[in-house]
């Protein structure tokens, strides 16, 4: 078994704006530095076989903190990015009907499989993660993993590993640098 340890990268000023991120590729603010390194110290009692991160600078920035704690390098995986957010990247919640009433009123109707202009669907993303997951499990069958990487995305894992619906992905969303740690079976189950 895997044992996994997950984290969605520091704070970011649009996390503070509520700024609809994505794959904006944003830099962490001064109280994101300051839980990067609270997380360092937290998991510097940890082991880790490997750190693997989303390529985006404030998941980037933040694995790598850890990482120099332990002797590793973090390994860039551009499939751990969050959800594609399209035209909507950057904008505020109560801006996006306004200006994409079609698309918005689509997101009220079903909010798993419609896509902002130029995005993925939620049910997108869980396609494109779930299989980057069992490969790094596969990889280190009885590893230990520090993987960095998104809210959205890591909570499609997780409603995923624990059989929740994707309708809860949105209700559980980790807290920014938050270790959250789950034991994966070979099958791809993970024990409760």
């Amino acid at each position: 078994m895997t044992r996994l340890c997950l984290v969605r990268h520091a704070q970011t000023d649009w996390n503070l704006q509520a700024r609809w991120q994505g794959q904006a590729d944003q830099l962490l603010n001064a109280a994101g530095r300051l839980q990067v390194r609270q997380l360092a110290a937290e998991l510097s009692v940890e082991r880790f076989d490997a750190i693997y991160s989303s390529d985006l600078r404030r998941a980037l920035a933040t694995a790598r903190v850890v990482a120099r704690s332990h002797n590793l390098r973090v390994i860039r995986e551009p499939r751990l990015r969050e959800l594609d957010l399209g035209a909507w990247e950057g904008l505020l919640g109560y801006e996006i009907p306004g200006l994409y009433p079609a698309e918005w009123a689509e997101r009220q109707r079903d909010p798993f499989h419609s896509r902002p202009p130029g995005g993925e669907s939620v049910f997108d993303l869980a396609q494109r993660i779930l299989p980057v997951f069992d490969e790094l499990c596969a990889r280190h069958p009885h590893g230990s993993l520090l993987i960095v990487s998104h809210g959205l995305l890591l909570s499609v894992y997780l409603c995923h590993l624990r059989g929740l619906p994707l309708e809860a992905a949105y209700s559980n969303l980790p807290e920014n640098a938050h270790p959250i740690f789950v034991i994966v079976e070979p099958d791809g189950r993970c024990p409760l």
